[in-house]
C-alpha cells in the first residue's frame, strides 16, 4: 500500500507540473520536471538511474534551487532516493 501511495503521489505531482507550466533559466534551460521522467523507474524502485535519467538530470541542473523553492516540486526533488540518483549520476545536489 505504501508503494502504491508513493507512486500515485508522484503520478499527481507530475500532473500538478504538467499545468503549471515551464520556466527558463539564464542557461536557456527549460525549467520543467516532466524532463526527469526517465528517471521514474529509479525513483519508485531500487533501480539505478538510466544514462537517459542521468543526462536529462544533468540538463536539468540549473532548475534544482527553482524546483526546491517550489512546494509543489520540492516533496518530488527533496527526498533521499532523489539525492541518491543524483549522486549516482555524479550531479551534484545544490546547496540553495
Amino acid at each position: 500500500m505504501h508503494r502504491f501511495s508513493f507512486i500515485s503521489l508522484c503520478v499527481v505531482g507530475l500532473v500538478v507540473v504538467l499545468f503549471s507550466g515551464e520556466t527558463r533559466t539564464a542557461e536557456a534551460v527549460t525549467c520543467d520536471l516532466l524532463e526527469l521522467s526517465p528517471c521514474l523507474a529509479a525513483i519508485t524502485s531500487l533501480k539505478p538511474p538510466s544514462s537517459t535519467c542521468c543526462s536529462k538530470l544533468t540538463e536539468q541542473k540549473p532548475c534544482f534551487c527553482e524546483y526546491l523553492r517550489n512546494p509543489t516540486m520540492k516533496q518530488f526533488v527533496d527526498t533521499p532516493k532523489a539525492k541518491r540518483i543524483a549522486t549516482t549520476c555524479s550531479v551534484e545536489y545544490p546547496q540553495c
